[in-house]
C-alpha cells in the first residue's frame, strides 16, 4: 500500500504541477511503462521481464545501461539487479544495451531544477518530478552528474524483483508447488524438498507468462551486495588487459582514419595541400569533411603521419584570440546587462556593518584528458550504420550519427563500450559524427577514426573559464554577510547548442557549488552573470561546482581569518542542515582539527555541496624548502547509501587526487584562437610521489541516493589553498596554484 499512496502522490504532482506551469505533459504519459527493447529481439525460448533482465537456457544477461567511464557502474547496477533476483556474482552476464527511451535518466533532470537539494518543500518535489517525467517522456538515456545510482537503485532493483518472482511462477506451474512455499538462492528457485531449478531452465516456460507486477523489495537488512564489499565486474579484465575499449575494436577490413580540424575551434578550413601526404606509404584516401580534412590509411600510424604533412590554411576562430581579452570579457560582465539571476539574496548585505574584506578570484579553462583518446569505428552500408566507441548519451549519437548518413535513427546500431576515461568528454559527439563522415564516404568498409592526443588536446571543450568577485563582513567575532558576483559564458549553452538544442533560463552551472551551500549566513548574496560566448566549453568533472565552490568557500575562508575565528567551528556554527553539519563534525573528528602542528605546517578545511552531496575536505600540508607538500587528506561526505564500499573509497580517492591535480598545475590558455597546450606534459595532473594519504569516510544520513563520481573533486581546490595559507600566509586566489608556490 505504501508505493501505491507513493504513486499516486506523485501522479498528482506531475499532473497538477506540469499543467499549472503551461507544459501538459500528462499523467498517463509520466507513468506508463514504456516497450521493452530486449522483447523485440528475443528467441522463443528466452524471457525478458523487463529492459534490464534477460534469461535464455544457456545463460543470464543483465542489461547495464549506463556508460562505465572508469567509475565501476556497471557492476554496482549488476550489483542492484543481483541483489533482488538472488543471483551471485559469476553467475551472469552484463551487457550494455542498445540505445532505448525505456533506459531514461530522471535523476539528470535534478540538477537543472533552481531548488536547493536540501529543499524539500512540496513546490520543489513537484518541479523535480515534472522534470524527471519530462526525462522520461522525451527518453533522455545517459550518464552524467553523479546521477547512475540515484537513477538506478530503486528502477533495478524493481526490474531484478519482478523477474524473480516471475521465475518463482513459472517455478510454481511447472512444480506444482505453491508460490509462497518457494525460495531463490543463487540464481535458481528452491523447491521445499530441497530441489532446485535454474533460472536458466526456467526462461522458456516464464516467457509465457505475463511479468508479475506485484513485488516487494528486501528490507536493507536483508541485503547481501548492496552496502558490502565486493570485487568489481571488470578488475580481471582490466589487470589481465582483456576488457574491450572503443579503442580495441577489429573489424574485418577495417581501415584507419584521423583528421586535421581547424584548432579554432568553430573556425572555417580555407584550403588545404595534401600532395605530399597522398605519396606517403599506407595513405588510401584524403578528402575535407566539415571543417576540416579526413585522412585513411591502413593503420592509425600511418595516418598520424599523412596529417601531419598537410598544408592547411585555416580561418579565424570565433572568439576572442588571446587569453588576456578571455578574462578582460569576464571582467567586463559584472554588470546589469549580463545579470542571468540572483541566487541568494538572504537578509540585507548592503546594510550589514562590520570589517570589509574584497578579493576577485579566477577558476580556468581545464581540459578533460582522458587516457583513452576520442575515437570510434563505424560502418555504413545502405540499410543501417553500426557505430563501437564508449559514449555516455547513447540515444543522443544515434541521432546525430542518423542525420549525418542521412538514415533513420532506428537503423543506427550503437555498441556501447568500456570508456578509458571521459570526466565528461565523452559527452561531445564531435568525434563520433566526423567518424561518420567518413564511414558515410566510404560504405561497406568500417573506419576505426582516432584523434591524436595533440588532436584530443585541440579539439577539446574544455571546463569553461570563470571569475568571482567577493565581499565578506565580519563583527564579534563572526561572519556577518557575504556578497559574492560569478561571470562565466554559459557551458550549458555551449554544450546543448552542439546538439542544436536550446535551453532557456538562467545557467545553473555558473554559480553551482555556491548558491546551493546550506550555511545560514545572516547576510548572503550571490549573483551569476552569463559573460559573452567565449571559446566553446563542455562538462567537466563536477561542471560549475570546481570553480563557483572554490570561490565561495575562499571567500569564506578568508572572512572567517578576517573576524579570528576558527576556520573549523565558525563553519560548523554557520551550518545549520543537520546532515551537512555531521559532514563537517566528522571531518573535524577524523583530522584532528585543533590538534597542534609541526612548524611550516597547515591544515585548510572546505565544504562544497555537488549534485545533492554535502562534501567537506581537510588538506595537511608541509611547507619544505623545496615548496609545498601535500601530506594527507581527510574527505567526509553523505550519499545517503552507500552501494560499495570498496568502491566508494576509491571514487572518493580518485576525485581528491584529481581536483588537487588540477588545482595545482593546469589550465588551458589561448593563443592567435588555439589551444597552447598540447599533451600532458604541459598539463601535468598529480603525479604519484605527490599523491598524499586519503582518509574516507561516507555517512548514510541522508534521505536520498546519491552518486559520488563528482561531489569529492569541487572541496578539494578550496582546501588546499585555505591550507597553504594557513601554512605559509599567503593567499591564493587563482587556479592553477603553482603559479604562486612550487610542489614537491
Amino acid at each position: 500500500m505504501g508505493r501505491l499512496k507513493t504513486i499516486t502522490r506523485r501522479s498528482f504532482l506531475v499532473g497538477s504541477v506540469a499543467i499549472g506551469g503551461g507544459v501538459a505533459f500528462g499523467t498517463y504519459l509520466a507513468m506508463r511503462n514504456l516497450p521493452n527493447p530486449v522483447a523485440a529481439t528475443l528467441a522463443p525460448d528466452e524471457a525478458s521481464f523487463n529492459p534490464w533482465v534477460l534469461i535464455s537456457p544457456e545463460k543470464v544477461t543483465l542489461i547495464t545501461p549506463h556508460a562505465d567511464k572508469g567509475q565501476g557502474v556497471a557492476s554496482a547496477q549488476a550489483a542492484l539487479i543481483a541483489e533482488e533476483l538472488d543471483i551471485e556474482f559469476g553467475q551472469f552476464e552484463i551487457d550494455f544495451g542498445q540505445p532505448d527511451q525505456a533506459y531514461y535518466n530522471t535523476a539528470m533532470a535534478e540538477e537543472g531544477v533552481p531548488f536547493m537539494s536540501t529543499d524539500t518543500s512540496v513546490v520543489a518535489e513537484a518541479t523535480r518530478a515534472v522534470m524527471g517525467s519530462a526525462f522520461k517522456i522525451l527518453g533522455v538515456q545517459g550518464t552524467g552528474g553523479s546521477t547512475s545510482m540515484p537513477d538506478s537503485f530503486d528502477k533495478l532493483r524493481y526490474a531484478a524483483a519482478i523477474a524473480r518472482e516471475t521465475l518463482k511462477l513459472a517455478a510454481s506451474q511447472q512444480s506444482g508447488v505453491p508460490v509462497d512455499q518457494l525460495t531463490t538462492k543463487e540464481g535458481a528457485v528452491h523447491l521445499p524438498d530441497g530441489s532446485r531449478i535454474a533460472y536458466t531452465a526456467l526462461a522458456p516456460l516464464a516467457a509465457e507468462l505475463e511479468p508479475v507486477s506485484d513485488v516487494v523489495l528486501r528490507a536493507p537488512s536483508e541485503w547481501r551486495l548492496v552496502g558490502q564489499p565486493m570485487e568489481r565486474l571488470d578488475i580481471e579484465g582490466k589487470t589481465t588487459g582483456s576488457t574491450r575499449y572503443g579503442i580495441d575494436v577489429d573489424r574485418d577490413g577495417m581501415l584507419h582514419a584521423t583528421v586535421r580540424l581547424n584548432p579554432r575551434k568553430g573556425g572555417v578550413l580555407n584550403g588545404y595541400d595534401a600532395s605530399a601526404a597522398k605519396t606517403m606509404r599506407g595513405v588510401r584516401d584524403i578528402f575535407e569533411i566539415t571543417n576540416g580534412v579526413a585522412i585513411v590509411a591502413d593503420n592509425t600510424w600511418r595516418a598520424f603521419k599523412a596529417a601531419e604533412a598537410i598544408g592547411i590554411d585555416w580561418g579565424p576562430a570565433p572568439y576572442p584570440a588571446d587569453q588576456a581579452d578571455h578574462w578582460d570579457t569576464l571582467d567586463a560582465s559584472f554588470t546589469d546587462d549580463h545579470l542571468d539571476r540572483t541566487w541568494r539574496n538572504d537578509g540585507a548585505v548592503d546594510s550589514a556593518a562590520g570589517n570589509v574584506i574584497e578579493a576577485t578570484y579566477r577558476s580556468p579553462y581545464v581540459a578533460h584528458q582522458p587516457l583513452e583518446p576520442l575515437n570510434a569505428t563505424v560502418l555504413v552500408t545502405d540499410d543501417q550504420v553500426e557505430v563501437w566507441t564508449g559514449h555516455q548519451m547513447p540515444v543522443f549519437l544515434q541521432q546525430q550519427v542518423a542525420k549525418v548518413t542521412g538514415h533513420d535513427a532506428e537503423a543506427v546500431i550503437f555498441h556501447n563500450h568500456f570508456i578509458g576515461g571521459s570526466f565528461g568528454h565523452r559527452l561531445e559527439l564531435d568525434f563520433v559524427k566526423q567518424a561518420a563522415e567518413v564511414a558515410n564516404r566510404m560504405r561497406g568498409t568500417p573506419i576505426k577514426m582516432t584523434y591524436s592526443r595533440e588532436t584530443d588536446f585541440a579539439q577539446d571543450f574544455p571546463r569553461h573559464i570563470s571569475m568571482a568577485k567577493g565581499r565578506g563582513t565580519v563583527a564579534d567575532g563572526k561572519v556577518i554577510a557575504l556578497d559574492l558576483q560569478i561571470a562565466a559564458p554559459s557551458v550549458i549553452t555551449s554544450q546543448m547548442g552542439r546538439l542544436g538544442l536550446s535551453v532557456p533560463g538562467p545557467d545553473i552551472q555558473i554559480a553551482a557549488g555556491a548558491w546551493n551551500n546550506p550555511y545560514s549566513i545572516d547576510n548572503f548574496r550571490l549573483r551569476a552573470y552569463r559573460a559573452s560566448e567565449l571559446a566553446p566549453t563542455s562538462s567537466w568533472r563536477a561542471v560549475g561546482a570546481p570553480g563557483a565552490g572554490f570561490f565561495f568557500d575562499s571567500l569564506l575562508d578568508e572572512t572567517i581569518h578576517a573576524a579570528g575565528a576558527d576556520p573549523m567551528a565558525e563553519r560548523i556554527r554557520l551550518m545549520t542542515h543537520e546532515v551537512s553539519r555531521t559532514v563537517l563534525e566528522t571531518v573535524a573528528e577524523m583530522s584532528d582539527w585543533g590538534a597542534p602542528l609541526a612548524p611550516g605546517q597547515g591544515k585548510g578545511v572546505a565544504f562544497v555541496e555537488s549534485f545533492g552531496v554535502p562534501t567537506a575536505e581537510v588538506v595537511l600540508v608541509t611547507d619544505t624548502d623545496a615548496g609545498i607538500r601535500i601530506d594527507a587528506v581527510w574527505v567526509a561526505c553523505d550519499v545517503g547509501t552507500v552501494i560499495d564500499p570498496v568502491n566508494f573509497e576509491n571514487q572518493v580517492e580518485g576525485g581528491v587526487i584529481f581536483g588537487l591535480g588540477h588545482a595545482m598545475n593546469c589550465e588551458i590558455t589561448y593563443a592567435d584562437g588555439m589551444a597552447e597546450q598540447a599533451n600532458y606534459y604541459d598539463h601535468e595532473a598529480m603525479r604519484i610521489w605527490q599523491t598524499p594519504r586519503i582518509f574516507v569516510k561516507g555517512l548514510e544520513n541522508g534521505t536520498k541516493v546519491r552518486g559520488i563520481g563528482e561531489p569529492p573533486v569541487p572541496p578539494a581546490a578550496p582546501a588546499l589553498a585555505n591550507a597553504i595559507f594557513a601554512a605559509t600566509g599567503k593567499r591564493i586566489r587563482q587556479m592553477p596554484f603553482n603559479k604562486f608556490v612550487d610542489f614537491v
